[in-house]
This record gives C-alpha cells, structure tokens and sequence, in this order.
C-alpha cells in the first residue's frame, strides 16, 4: 500500500466510526416499571369531604364570580394557567383557567413531581391532565342544562379547586423523534396517586377521588 494513502485511509476509518458513534438511537424506548406500588385504596386515601374543601376555599379563596368578565378583571388575585411542561389544560367546557397562587404553585408541584416519579419508575413521560378549574355563576347555570345535579356550592367557585383526570393522560413525545412504549393509564393512575398522597401528607392540598367523573378533586390549603 502506498504509504502516502495510508493516513488517509486511517483518517476516513476515524471520521466513519465518529459518524456512526453520533447516529441517534432511533429504536423504540420501551418501559423498565419499577417500585410502582400506588395506594392501598383510592376512595380510603383520598376522602376528604366537600364540605371539608369547601372551608378552606371559602378561607383563602376569592368570592365566587359572576363570569369570565369578572376573573380577568381580578388579575392581582389570581392566576391565569394554561398547558405548558409539566401539565396539559383540557378543554375547559364549564369552568375557565383561573386559580390563586397558591393552587397554580401545587398545580406545578404535581405536575412536576408526576414527571420525575415516571423517569424514576422507568416509565416513558407523560403528562397530568387539568379537566375542570374555576367555575363562575354563568359556567354552573351552563353546567346544569347538562348535569341536574350540579351545584353552585362547590369549591370550584372560589379559585382554589382544580381537577385531575385519573382516566386520560398525555404521552411527551420524544424531542428527537424517537418512538416511545405507550404507559397503560392504570399505571399512571398509581404513580399519580403516590404523588397527591405524598403532597396531601406534607399538608399542602385537600384531595377527593371522584369515581364517576373519573378525576382528583384537588383544593389548596396554601394561599400564596
């Protein structure tokens, strides 16, 4: 071999290999789940009453609002949330995007520790998602053409209530398009469990688990 050709054979060998060193994986990333244990019951743990929200919304809560109008013009007090990193906002029908700081703040800290607790489980990402916010008195007459047993007595008027679907949650897609296992909805149901017993624990929220509408009633207990 010409001893002239032979570094730049050597040299298209290296620049190969670093080629194909840097070659994204694009194979599908599957699911390892580990240490998913859940709660012992759903309707045990989180039991806390509605009259039980309803005293800490009244508390720390703003006045229930007539409409829309009124929430946007109360921008001082509360906060306008909409779907970002942590958690997606569903497309609110009867209720409007409107929360205290303080729920806004535990709206992140779920979202964000339902992220980590799925990369730690080993379980592809996926996000929370928020079914219903703050209702004004124009959302729960709406609410009543479609549900007779709707109530305007709920923690949902006073900014501080939010609800978290148990039933549907959205899949984060790969940033490199790489494909991604699917996680059943019942393993992020435990894992989103975990999550609001430990949050419920620490005394920053009131939880309900509601069966049929198939969502975690979540209430504040901080303020600001």
């Amino acid at each position: 071999m010409n001893k002239r050709l032979l570094p730049l054979l050597v040299m298209g060998l290296l620049t190969l290999t670093a080629l194909a060193s840097c070659k994204k994986d694009m194979s599908m990333k599957m699911n390892s789940p580990r240490n998913i244990r859940g709660v012992v019951s759903y309707k045990r743990t989180f039991n806390d009453l509605n009259e039980v929200h309803l005293q800490t919304a009244r508390a720390i809560g703003i006045a229930p609002l007539a409409d829309r109008t009124a929430a946007e013009a109360m921008k001082e007090q509360l906060c306008l949330i909409g779907s970002n990193a942590f958690y997606s906002v569903d497309s609110l029908t009867h209720s409007i995007p409107y929360v205290i700081p303080g729920a806004a703040r535990l709206l992140d800290s779920i979202g964000i520790n339902f992220l980590d607790s799925c990369a730690n489980k080993g379980l592809n990402p996926n996000r929370i998602i928020v079914t219903s916010v703050l209702r004004t008195q124009h959302d729960v007459k709406r609410l009543r053409r479609s549900n007779g047993n709707a109530s305007d007595n709920s923690a949902h008027a006073y900014g501080t209530t939010f609800d978290v679907s148990w039933k549907r949650f959205e899949k984060v897609e790969d940033e490199d398009g790489r494909p991604l296992q699917d996680v059943n909805a019942d393993t992020l149901k435990m894992v989103l469990s975990e999550v609001l017993r430990d949050l419920k624990q620490a005394g920053r929220c009131y939880v309900k688990y509601e069966l049929k509408q198939g969502c975690f009633h979540i209430t504040t207990r901080m303020k600001e």
